[in-house]
């Protein structure tokens, strides 16, 4: 059975999957003791059923420039990485080298199984099994689909890093205000004291008046101010840092995944509750004419192909994700198509009838 890229198979199916399937493209890979080898480039599936039979590994950790097809069986899904617990560095040395895009051939499908096989007996089987159908065999663990599903849930991861919030910068300058200061200054004042002299006397010599005038100078001294200014340090400033703790609230979005369980007809299910969902055919109403009749046929075989190609889509996405909600889905879109197909014979038994 030829594989065709997932890559491929999702675009030829996006209008059933949208986004809800796992591509394991860009995942880390690991090999025997979590030794980190490479990484997964694409996956190869089954065209019809959207199954995926192998993976492409990259594994440049072991080799310069190689890519080799794992049979998907060896694989363990966990978190963001694919690990290959039983693959080493000796079997994908023997392995065919595969280039993205390039027809992976059944000769050198075997090839690879031989060597896989031959290595890890868990995988062995005789030849003539697999390659007698030249398909796949449900229960060949080498390419069993990993059925384990994880569910996942975001949590708030808090960082701080510290960055520069502000800054002060710390300089002087002159300010003048007026001032008046009270000086007490003294000065000299002339003081003039006349006294009457009360026993006369005569002036000794020929003297007469108006002569010999005489004329006292008497100097006056006072005191003046003299201002003058002086510097004095009236205070001292010293600059630093403290840390203080504040506490801030932030708000951010998390989602997590939850269990999605689909339940058709009478399902008991330890640990899970619910009630069962009615399943209808939904067929078209039928007249009692057989033209009524014919029109009903096309009508359910209309409904039918739709619910098979819903079914198909349903098994693709259940084959990439692993969840077994679409196994569900799809078995009820069976069930669908076959009510739908059983009564588009009865109307058109009934038709050839009425004719």
């Amino acid at each position: 059975m030829r594989l065709i890229p997932l890559s491929e198979l999702t675009t030829r199916h996006a209008d059933v999957l949208g986004n809800d399937y796992y591509d394991p493209t860009g995942s880390t890979a690991y090999g025997l003791n979590g030794d980190r080898i490479g990484t997964i480039r694409g996956a190869l599936a089954e065209p019809e059923t959207g199954r995926i039979r192998s993976l492409i590994v990259d594994v440049g950790g072991w080799f310069s420039s190689k890519e080799v097809v794992v049979p998907v069986g060896m694989a363990r899904i966990e978190g963001d990485g694919v690990y290959f617990d039983n693959l080493t560095k000796d079997q994908v040395s023997g392995m065919q080298a595969y280039a993205v895009g390039q027809d992976y051939s059944m000769d050198a499908q075997y090839a690879d199984e031989r060597v896989l096989r031959a290595a890890n007996p868990q995988y062995a089987m005789d030849e003539q099994s697999y390659t007698r159908d030249r398909g796949y065999r449900n229960d060949d663990a080498l390419y069993q689909t990993p059925d384990r599903l994880q569910l996942l849930e975001e949590r708030l991861i808090v960082n701080k890093d510290r960055f520069v919030a502000g800054s002060v910068e710390i300089g002087k300058h002159v300010e003048t205000r007026q001032e008046s200061v009270q000086v007490p200054l003294q000065r000299e004042e002339v003081v003039i004291e006349r006294h009457t002299v009360s026993d006369a006397r005569p002036v000794t010599g020929d003297v007469r008046l108006g002569e010999g005038s005489q004329t006292m100078r008497v100097d006056l001294e006072a005191e003046r101010a003299n201002i003058g200014k002086e510097a004095y340090v009236t205070e001292e400033v010293s600059v630093g840092k403290r840390t203080v703790t504040e506490t801030q609230t932030h708000t951010a979005e998390l989602g997590r995944e939850v269990l999605d369980v689909n339940k058709t007809g009478e399902v008991r299910m330890d640990g899970l509750s619910g009630t069962d969902t009615s399943m209808g055919a939904g067929t078209l109403g039928r007249t009692g004419s057989a033209a009524g009749d014919v029109a009903g046929a096309a009508g359910n075989k209309l409904e039918e192909g739709a619910d098979r190609l819903r079914a198909m889509g349903h098994e693709v996405a259940g084959a990439v994700t692993g969840n077994p909600k679409h196994d569900a889905l799809a078995a009820e879109d069976r069930a669908k198509a076959n009510m739908n197909n059983d009564q588009a014979d009865r109307d058109m038994m009934d038709a050839d009838r009425k004719v």
